[in-house]
């Protein structure tokens, strides 16, 4: 328990998840944000977030602290030495194989329990199977610190609900679950939270009933997405408009309103892998969730698939084909290039022998080449044999397309934003 009540809190990770929480916190609380990325703290402190989740506006309020709140942003551990609630934000992906990747969690805690003191509180925030916490974290709290949990020091899971690019729901405006180690250390960091969230809390009864709601979120949606991309592969071949049916159904009330596309992120793209780990290592096979993830991951061969079938319609050369493919962000109006599935759409295109120009003036064009080898466009040409919508930020909506594509060419629209009589095709 922090004496007083006196919290000084160090956010772990500085990215899309850590930044918002930070600034956030920091508006009420004294905070010290630490990243490994020296570049990124020393752009932070210079007053702009390259992820654009921070206005330049809203960093610099928060900026420098005074006694009793304010942020710090560093790249030196020791700088958090002194705070009493830690929050790690740092990433959990997955590898190539689709297994849960720990090391960041496990090196988080690493760090922090050099550091750790009597009384202090660890929160994780970053997406786990249940059990992670307490018995993968702790473990390293306790060896790196020495001292015991639940005696001498606490822990709590309170999951991240960011969604990368939403201005609508921020931080303070999405409703909080949080969890504690002990039933006295969940309502103190219930009540941390509910010092910012304006949205309100739930407080969850153990830590590994917030570590199962928050997997389950994402998985959810990953199975919903995956059974409206199967309806839009069986529509297809029945030469139905999927949009058309989705609109018609959704005339009833509690039909949900989910789109076909490609399903990306650090998010519904891995999450669910996490929760197919732990039950398989328990010894149940899950069958939905992994076939909803079988399924989607299919979706970028597939698009290219039916852009091959139409050039072939249109009786358009494909070898050296020259193709535009708009967008390679994992979604839109957000830069954020982690595990976007637009990169399966162009690697299908380029494996079909097509010359294909990605355009994206969300995306960072440096990150991109280091990332994924690609050179992006910073200007559009024109005569292309098809165009490949892919990603709907807000500047493709205004486009010419007909002034883009050859005479013969076509253009395809993946997230069925465009108006109907620009495309000559909607997944």
């Amino acid at each position: 328990m922090i004496e007083n009540k006196n919290y000084s809190i160090a956010i772990i990770g500085l990215g899309y998840v850590g930044l918002p929480l930070a600034v956030e916190f920091a508006k009420k609380h004294k905070v010290t944000g630490f990243d490994i990325n020296t570049s990124r703290v020393d752009k932070l402190n210079s007053g702009h977030d390259d992820t654009l989740e921070v206005s330049d506006e809203n960093l610099k309020a928060v900026l420098n602290q005074n006694e009793n709140k304010g942020l710090k942003l560093t790249d030196k551990a020791q700088d958090i030495s002194s705070c009493n609630v830690y929050i790690v934000t740092v990433p959990t992906p997955v590898d190539k194989n689709n297994r849960p990747i720990l090391t960041p969690l496990i090196k988080a805690s690493e760090t922090i329990g050099k550091v750790l003191k009597q009384g202090d509180i660890v929160i994780y925030e970053s997406t786990v199977y249940p059990g992670v916490t307490e018995d993968e974290c702790v473990p390293v709290l306790e060896k790196t610190s020495g001292l015991k949990f639940n005696q001498d020091f606490y822990c709590g899971y309170s999951p991240e609900r960011i969604n990368p690019g939403d201005k609508q729901h921020t931080v303070a405006n999405i409703l909080k679950v949080t969890s504690g180690s002990t039933p006295e250390i969940g309502e103190e960091i219930n009540n941390l939270y509910a010092s910012i969230i304006t949205a309100g809390t739930h407080l969850a009864p153990t830590i590994k009933v917030a570590e199962a709601a928050k997997v389950i979120e994402n998985a959810q949606r990953d199975i919903n997405i995956a059974f409206v991309n199967e309806l839009a592969k069986i529509f297809n071949k029945l030469d139905i408009d999927t949009h058309a049916v989705l609109e018609a159904a959704a005339t009833k009330w509690n039909f949900l309103p989910f789109k076909p596309g490609l399903v990306g992120g650090h998010c519904i793209g891995v999450d669910p892998f996490y929760l197919a780990q732990k039950a398989q290592e328990v010894g149940y096979h899950p069958e939905i969730i992994l076939a909803g993830r079988r399924l989607n991951d299919s979706m970028g061969e597939y698009v290219a698939t039916e852009v091959l079938k139409l050039m072939v319609k249109n009786d358009i050369t494909i070898k050296d084909a020259k193709v535009l493919m708009l967008g390679i962000t994992f979604k839109e109006n957000c830069p954020d290039i982690r595990n976007t599935k637009a990169i399966d759409v162009y690697k299908a295109l380029k494996g079909f022998n097509m010359d294909v120009d990605v355009y994206d003036p969300w995306a960072d064009q440096e990150e991109v080449k280091e990332e994924y080898n690609i050179s992006t466009i910073q200007k559009l040409g024109t005569n292309y044999d098809a165009i490949v919508h892919v990603v709907s930020h807000k500047e493709f909506l205004d486009l010419d397309l007909k002034k883009l594509k050859s005479n013969k060419g076509i253009v395809y629209d993946v997230k069925g934003n465009l108006a109907i009589d620009l495309i000559d095709k909607r997944l």
